[in-house]
């Protein structure tokens, strides 16, 4: 089957107003658990993180740009409770983020959906004396952003082995980007581009390498700039791999109760727990290495909504075609899934991690982020989406109606 790329988006979405109130230029320090309290719904959490062995969570829910809620639950290390401010690993919700990213250069003109990616037009043409199948010419932005761009994780995912990549290619230390991209372009994709999409890591590190070479900036750089700056986010950072690289203000990560450990990612040691130490988060980029608090996340969410009244920072006609349904089988622009109702979901799980994202029809959105992998992986965020449904049917109407973006 043909996946039809660079599609109308299905529903009009109307600029967003300037606010009357000038919204909270940081949002660090503001926020506290005392601010956010339903007793029954947070007993609902609670007992829910109790379920599934989980040490620690950040809950924000937004309803119209406006925070009405944001509360930590569990602890974010040991004896240090969480609280909204902590900031916590982000995994695949990184491609969200990175695809805002792309979107910003496009309303820069500065880089479309259907450019190439290599070839002699193409923003990576220099890695073009690599690839030995042609079908490379074909990949466009937008081909990266579906995961369409015909790159396979049978037999590994290339991001997440790290130690046979270097055992492969006789490396002492993990691969810089442009090495480990220079080595795969040498294989052939496993099918045509844009005829068939399978999830690639590896295709969003390709994008992180195209923000680069059009921005003229680092890719954490530009992000930081061009992206949260403008949002109003101003403590997303790209994170590290083990407990001595943990960032001011992050919290600590736990694996579930009958993990076993695993040898590092580099070689360097036997056995480590695999939430530090296990995976090169280092080397994701825009695949799945950001960090970041919940409420700044839900603030970078309302800037890309539609919505009002916080001001986006991405065009109206931008926002609907990240958000466009194809059908159900075709990944959105960043977001895992967009249904022709408007619920838009973004989801994010690796070791020590599970993070989503809902944005609903009547305007509220609802993110959640723990610290602690649980025993289903990444399956568990269908549990945390069922939470999310129980407790909007509950609570919503309980919710308290103000915008801790501007209190």
């Amino acid at each position: 089957m043909v996946l039809l790329c660079s599609q109308q988006p299905s529903r009009q979405v109307a600029p967003a107003e300037e606010p009357a109130i000038a919204w909270k230029a940081d949002l660090e320090g503001t926020l506290s658990n005392e601010l956010s309290q339903l007793p029954r719904m947070d007993h609902a959490i609670d007992s829910f993180m109790n379920f599934w062995g989980l040490q620690g969570g950040s809950l924000a829910i937004t309803r119209h740009d406006s925070l009405l809620y944001a509360r930590g639950y569990g602890r974010a290390d040991v004896g240090v409770p969480m609280t909204p401010d902590v900031r916590l690993r982000l995994a695949s919700v990184s491609k969200l983020l990175t695809a805002v990213g792309i979107m910003r250069l496009q309303d820069q003109g500065k880089v479309f959906l259907e450019t190439p990616v290599f070839g002699p037009y193409g923003v990576l043409k220099e890695y073009d004396k690599y690839i030995k199948d042609e079908d490379y010419y074909l990949i466009t932005v937008e081909h990266l952003m579906r995961h369409q761009g015909g790159f396979t994780s049978r037999g590994g995912d290339v991001m997440f082995n790290t130690s046979r990549f270097m055992q492969q290619h006789g490396l002492s230390t993990p691969p810089t980007a442009d090495f480990l991209v220079r080595k795969e372009l040498g294989k052939r994709l496993a099918y045509e581009p844009g005829t068939y999409q399978e999830y690639s890591n590896f295709g969003y590190l390709l994008l992180s390498l195209v923000i680069e070479r059009v921005s003229g900036m680092p890719y954490e750089t530009f992000m930081q700039q061009e992206v949260f700056g403008p949002a109003g986010c101003h403590h997303f950072s790209l994170g590290g791999n083990y407990l001595k690289d943990r960032l001011p203000g992050e919290t600590r990560y736990f694996m579930h109760s009958d993990a076993e450990p695993a040898p590092s990612f580099d070689g360097l040691y036997a056995s480590v727990d695999k939430c530090y130490g296990g995976n090169h988060i280092e080397g994701l980029l825009g695949a799945g290495g950001w960090i970041g608090s919940v409420p700044e996340l839900a603030r970078l969410v309302c800037a890309i909504d539609g919505d009002g009244p916080l001001p986006d920072i991405l065009d109206p006609f931008t926002v609907g075609q990240m958000t466009h349904f194809f059908d159900k089988e075709t990944f959105g622009l960043g977001w895992v899934d967009c249904t022709p109702e408007g619920e838009w979901t973004r989801t994010g799980s690796f070791s020590g991690t599970s993070a989503l994202i809902k944005v609903y029809p009547d305007g509220e959105c609802w993110i959640m982020v723990f610290n602690t992998s649980a025993w289903r992986g990444s399956r568990f965020t269908r549990n945390t989406a069922a939470l999310f449904n129980n407790l909007r049917g509950r609570f919503s109407s309980q919710l308290p109606v103000r915008d801790l973006f501007r209190e």
